[in-house]
């Protein structure tokens, strides 16, 4: 189980890593609704490397403030890697950040179908450079534990990613 202080722990990790690399992190937030921005904003001094979050629920907002395409939502829905990445990628160029975490999915406990059961969480992490990856993850539990667990791999995922990163990116 993913709790507060693992999440905690993460966004600690992270914040040390953007730190050491001179970096900055954006978020864009659908079923998290802002949690990710409420993890790591619960590290004193994230100022320093989280410049924004982006809470964009509805498909309207996705479009206006990321820049997601009609055509991607039509084609693929919401809850999809292809809006996640332009979510992503959105996030990039309406902030000052150098990486940024998109999230999207269906958390609970209705919306979900066969295709896109509920549990299933898109991810996209980008970097000025473009799209670093997207993955689909598979969560169980109420609404409340897909959303946490959404958080983590998230957080995870930006911590890796600055891992691999060559010095040339960052």
């Amino acid at each position: 189980m993913v709790d507060d202080q693992i999440l905690l722990t993460y966004a600690e990790q992270l914040g040390e890593a953007l730190a050491e690399k001179g970096l900055m992190l954006a978020s864009a937030e659908s079923c998290t609704g802002g949690w990710i921005g409420q993890a790591v904003t619960a590290v004193a001094g994230s100022s320093a490397w989280y410049d924004r979050g982006f809470i964009t629920y509805s498909n309207h907002a996705k479009q206006q403030m990321l820049g997601v395409q009609p055509a991607t939502l039509t084609q693929y829905g919401a809850a999809s890697e292809q809006t996640a990445q332009e979510m992503a990628a959105g996030a990039i160029k309406m902030s000052d950040a150098q990486l940024a975490v998109a999230v999207t999915g269906i958390a609970g406990p209705t919306g979900g179908s066969k295709e896109k059961p509920v549990g299933m969480v898109c991810f996209a992490w980008a970097s000025k450079q473009g799209l670093a990856r997207s993955e689909t993850h598979f969560f169980s539990g109420d609404r409340e534990a897909v959303r946490r667990q959404a958080v983590g791999a998230a957080l995870l995922g930006i911590i890796k990613l600055l891992e691999n990163m060559p010095p040339s990116l960052a």
